[in-house]
């Protein structure tokens, strides 16, 4: 089932679209993820339209996956300051106009985290974020990221994450990025019981749903809720867990995304060993 692996890291977007491109497949990839400008938030770089079309049809050449977009950690759409929410809408209207110079490729965000107003409160506020800057007409999927649970964070459990999704009216614009080290440290555990976290995912959210996969181990244990990402099979999950993974019938079709503690040519090791599994 890995034959057509759908694998990538995180690769700097500092030297353009075309370049990571060309960096993947150095790697052995063929798709990748990257910050849609500074990780902690501020101004991203100006699009260069020779670069994007240059990558473009380095993609199409290589039957690239999908691309993954991931905002900056800064974007907390549910924080207490106003300020900060203002910035979140800002940010993601501005990321989302620049990712249709890329189309049909994904958005991947954290969902926030409340700060002492409740989960509740938290889910109100993301969902109206999402209200404002989702349009029928774009071709971007934006991605809500499964969160490990610490502290306040809004999205360790499913049913935050459907709850977010009833109350977006373009729904259809929204799926599910999965990060392995964060459902494990929330409590799902898919070292020993795999199917049943996937049965219980498509119960409350739909497997049609789930488009992309953080592949991390964890420097933690299970149910942790700590959220440190270590090496492929030199954590918590270990190496026969993450081969059940990329190999399910459920997920073996989905793009896989490294975000583990690596230099570039780390990201290269590991997705040779993913493709010999």
């Amino acid at each position: 089932m890995t034959d057509n692996l759908k694998i990538g890291c995180h690769l700097s977007s500092s030297k353009g679209y075309e370049h990571m491109g060309r960096e993947i497949l150095r790697l052995g990839g063929n798709t990748f993820q990257f910050f849609s400008r500074n990780p902690r938030g501020g101004k991203a770089k100006a699009l260069d339209k020779a670069d994007l079309e240059a990558f473009l049809a380095l993609a199409e050449e290589n039957a690239f996956a999908p691309i993954l977009a991931h905002a900056p950690y800064t974007l907390n759409p549910c924080s207490a300051d106003a300020r900060v929410r203002e910035f979140a809408f800002e940010v993601m209207l501005d990321d989302l106009a620049r990712m249709e110079q890329l189309p049909h490729n994904y958005y991947n965000f954290h969902p926030g985290s409340h700060v002492g107003a409740g989960v509740e409160a938290g889910i109100e506020m993301i969902a109206a974020l999402l209200n404002e800057v989702l349009k029928e007409e774009q071709t971007t999927l934006v991605l809500l990221e499964t969160m490990a649970g610490k502290g306040s964070e809004v999205g360790g459990r499913f049913e935050e994450l459907r709850a977010i999704i009833d109350r977006v009216a373009c729904r259809d614009k929204l799926g599910i990025c999965l990060d392995t080290c964060h459902v494990y440290d929330a409590g799902y555990d898919i070292v020993n019981d795999l199917d049943g976290v996937l049965a219980e995912f498509d119960q409350v959210i739909g497997l049609e749903r789930l488009k992309a996969i953080h592949l991390n181990d964890s420097k933690n244990p299970f149910h942790s809720r700590k959220d440190r990402h270590e090496k492929i099979g030199e954590g918590s999950l270990g190496l026969a867990a993450i081969a059940r993974i990329i190999k399910h019938p459920s997920l073996c079709e989905l793009p896989f995304f490294l975000e583990t503690p690596n230099e570039v040519d780390g990201y290269g090791e590991e997705i040779r060993l993913l493709r010999g599994l």
